[in-house]
């Protein structure tokens, strides 16, 4: 009897598929928060990132300290999962070396990734990448991933090198800095809902990260919502985000936006359903085309529905256990 192909083996071909990152990426710098969030995610298992913030969490005068206090606690039994990842403060800024070797040398092992803020052009990544692969080599430590924040004209200018770059595995767009940089010829509206998803700059800044992450394989991730104590506002943001702006991946700053964004990112009862059904029926058919509800699907389609229930794995949804027995035999949770 011929083994049954799992999907990312038998779809993908010569390409490789992309990471599958969580779709929530939690930011925190304030030592309080970052605790708490780590208590949430040992709560609600490994559905969304943290990315503890050296950069804007950091006091003036404090970066070195705040630098130690995020390693201690992504070395900490607090990290259960190791999806604790650090934001670094810009390539060329004085503290830049000093974190990555500090997150490098105390926490390699255990960090997830690293985020590189406001580079204002590929070589900014470049070199930023460089150093800190260095440091990783220095000291030992595995190469981390590497996410970017677009939030600057170069950046954008050259968001498809960016992009293109080997070792970036997530583009996130970075809407204030952005925002602020057109001096006040962009609005406060355009930083705010619903003016965030209309002014036309901020809405081409938006498609234009989202097509060169999904040019190269690797993750959009979605800019901040301020309104956190609106939770309706917020869902209906992520979901424009996920379905109309192409993101697989939103940022949250409060404990409270993560859950809704999760549901907003994730995948209804009866797509999962559907998926799983049809995939299942692929598989035993060795993934040659089929018929199916009267349509005919092929590699194509196949491809379209196995990434809606990895994405339904990623945000905790209840699957049919045949195909969870398939294609996920361990639980994220």
């Amino acid at each position: 009897m011929t083994a049954l192909l799992h999907p990312r083996a038998a779809l993908f071909g010569h390409e490789t598929p992309r990471t599958a990152l969580p779709v929530v990426d939690h930011y925190c710098g304030v030592e309080a928060r970052m605790r708490k969030s780590l208590a949430l995610q040992a709560e609600l298992g490994p559905v969304f990132d943290i990315t503890l913030d050296a950069e804007d969490g950091a006091p003036v005068g404090g970066e070195a300290e705040h630098a130690l206090l995020i390693a201690e606690l992504a070395t900490s039994a607090a990290n259960r999962f190791g999806r604790v990842g650090a934001r670094v403060h810009p390539f060329g800024h004085d503290a830049f070396e000093a974190d990555v070797d500090t997150l490098i040398g105390k926490a390699g092992q255990s960090l997830a990734y690293l985020m590189i803020p406001k580079p204002e052009s590929f070589d900014d990544v470049d070199r930023a990448a460089a150093t800190i692969d260095a440091a990783c080599d220095r000291h030992g430590a595995p190469k981390l991933p590497l996410q970017v924040l677009v939030e600057t004209h170069g950046a954008l200018r050259e968001v498809f090198r960016i992009a293109a770059h080997p070792r970036i595995e997530s583009l996130s767009f970075g809407l204030m800095d952005f925002v602020s940089a057109h001096g006040g010829a962009i609005p406060k509206a355009a930083m705010e809902l619903p003016g965030q998803f209309e002014h036309p700059l901020v809405v081409r800044a938006k498609l234009e990260i989202a097509a060169a992450a999904h040019a190269f394989g690797k993750t959009p991730s979605h800019c901040v919502v301020t309104e956190f104590r609106d939770s309706e506002r917020l869902a209906a943001a992520a979901r424009r985000a996920a379905r109309e702006f192409g993101y697989t991946r939103m940022w949250s700053i409060h404990p409270d936006q993560i859950r809704p964004i999760i549901e907003a990112f994730a995948p209804a009862a009866d797509e999962v359903a559907e998926a799983a059904e049809l995939l299942l029926a692929a598989q035993a058919a060795q993934w040659a085309p089929i018929s199916f509800r009267d349509r005919l699907h092929d590699r194509a389609s196949f491809r379209f529905f196995w990434t809606l229930l990895e994405r339904a794995e990623r945000t905790g949804r209840a699957l049919p256990a045949e195909a969870r027995s398939a294609f996920f035999p361990v639980s994220i949770g």
